[in-house]
């Protein structure tokens, strides 16, 4: 799916198709707003947001087989791979599938469909589906096709934006691409109606630095970037430093206050075989 904005309706995270990452080899993949990639100045601020949470499961991934279900531009497989024994990757779209192939050579990655995983049963160690389960129409399906590629034992690291936050107040999700958005209560729910326990759940909030930026721009950061983006004006050039200035270290990652996080990350588990 693509969606054409104008500068004065386009958000962060929801990038005109003309912008693109300068450091961008083989092809070019065109950025709307359903995925983010690294080396874009506006979209600093999201892709730290994304890349905090790949750093925060490398020990889980070390040195077991990885598929990484919907695996966008690359970037966050091509992390793993630094770690893990393998890393396959599946993505629906044709174009980001190209991409990764030509930017990321070490990644196996096939094009399918996340509900119909192109994997056999039981053949990996970890699934990794981070900021894709709310684009997804059947979530079920896609959880219990994740309990049937992998191992017994295994676990799957789910990642999302958490729906009390990213779209308070609304009955329909702000991100035109979201189908569906989920609580931590809701998402817990998805993953153990369809086969894993979970025994982690985790949120991704504001560090120090970035509770600084919320003060210093009307009490949220996040507010301000997407409100110069709707005005379709220039951004000030302070706003643009401190959007530059973000690290994947401004942000954490804890079990707490987990009604106010910023996004939500799931550890669940699929039960070992009886002995």
């Amino acid at each position: 799916m693509t969606l054409i904005t104008t500068s004065a309706t386009r958000l962060p995270g929801m990038i005109n198709p003309t912008e693109r990452p300068e450091s961008t080899q083989g092809p070019t993949l065109v950025l709307t707003g359903e995925r983010t990639a690294p080396g874009i100045a506006e979209e600093n601020y999201w892709f730290r947001r994304h890349e905090v949470a790949y750093e925060h499961i490398l020990a889980i991934c070390t040195d077991r087989d990885v598929l990484e279900a919907g695996s966008g531009e690359g970037y966050g497989a091509d992390m793993l791979a630094d770690v893990a024994r393998s890393v396959v990757c599946v993505d629906y779209d044709a174009t980001a599938v190209a991409h990764t192939r030509a930017r990321y050579p070490r990644l196996s990655i096939e094009q399918g469909n996340l509900i119909d995983l192109p994997l056999a049963d039981a053949s990996v160690d970890v699934v990794v589906n981070f900021q894709v389960i709310e684009h997804l129409w059947d979530q079920p399906q896609f959880v219990r096709e994740c309990a049937r590629v992998l191992r017994p034992g295994g676990v799957l690291l789910m990642s999302t934006p958490n729906r009390i936050t990213f779209s308070p107040g609304r009955d329909t999700p702000l991100n035109p691409f979201h189908t569906r958005e989920l609580s931590a209560t809701e998402l817990t729910e998805l993953l153990t109606d369809n086969g894993f326990a979970v025994s982690e759940m985790a949120g991704v909030h504001h560090g120090a630095a970035l509770r600084a930026l919320d003060k210093r721009w009307g009490g949220s950061f996040i507010d301000a970037q997407i409100q110069r983006a709707l005005d379709g004006e220039p951004w000030p050039t302070a706003l643009t430093a401190d959007v530059a200035s973000i690290r994947s270290t401004d942000f954490e990652i804890h079990p707490d206050d987990i009604e106010d996080s910023l996004d939500l990350l799931a550890v669940a588990l699929k039960p070992s075989e009886q002995t």
